[in-house]
């Protein structure tokens, strides 16, 4: 078996993730992954929700030694999942994502704000807005800074290892997301608290 790219966050939040999404989500649907990334989480989503199809996405052109997608597709053969289309290569900066009319129950987008330019936070809302059915929801997951929550040691450290990293990055603060939802039509309808001091956030059409 190839050994593939392998993300320890993933693996350990992929599970408190999956139970949320079985509480916020209806029994079937599409969903769009947005930066799927090394591919365990929608893997792993699929397997726990086989009734969702799912459509995983990537930016990037390359993660470690092969492509992104070339790793996302082989980690979907690997579980042997019927309910995962092959994963497209899709930038959030660059639209249309997909054909016009194209939609989703839900779009998911775990840990890109944080580690992508902030104007990439306006382009997700919008986009989602674009490719959302009736009733669908954008859901993302990730560490958030609160106007009425006291941040984590954890947290400002890891702030700060990302502005060192790139002066573009950060840890987003949850009030600005909201701004930015609500300019294109979103407005936060669910807030659930995870391990690790993260936020899945559900936002629903305005």
């Amino acid at each position: 078996m190839i050994e593939l790219a392998h993300s320890a966050p993933a693996d350990r939040n992929k599970q408190p993730i999956l139970e949320v999404l079985r509480q916020v989500l209806p029994a079937q649907g599409r969903a769009l992954e947005i930066a799927s990334g090394t591919g365990q989480h929608v893997v792993w989503f699929a397997a726990g929700l086989p009734q969702w199809s799912w459509l995983p996405s990537e930016a990037e052109a390359t993660q470690a030694q092969t492509t992104a997608l070339a790793t996302i597709s082989t980690r979907i053969t690997q579980a042997g999942l019927t309910n995962v289309y092959a994963p497209i290569l899709l930038d959030v900066m660059t639209p249309p994502w997909l054909d016009q009319g194209t939609e989703f129950d839900a779009i998911y987008c775990a840990n890109m704000l944080h580690i992508s330019p902030w104007a990439t936070c306006s382009a997700l809302m919008q986009g989602s807005v674009r490719h959302l059915a009736p009733g669908g929801v954008l859901i993302t997951y990730g560490p958030y800074i609160e106007d009425e929550v006291s941040t984590s040691s954890g947290n400002r450290d890891f702030d700060q290892s990302l502005r060192e990293r790139n002066p573009a990055w950060g840890i987003r603060r949850r009030e600005d997301v909201e701004h930015e939802a609500l300019h294109a039509g979103l407005r936060l309808s669910q807030r659930h608290a995870m391990p690790a001091n993260n936020l899945l956030l559900v936002w629903s059409r305005a």
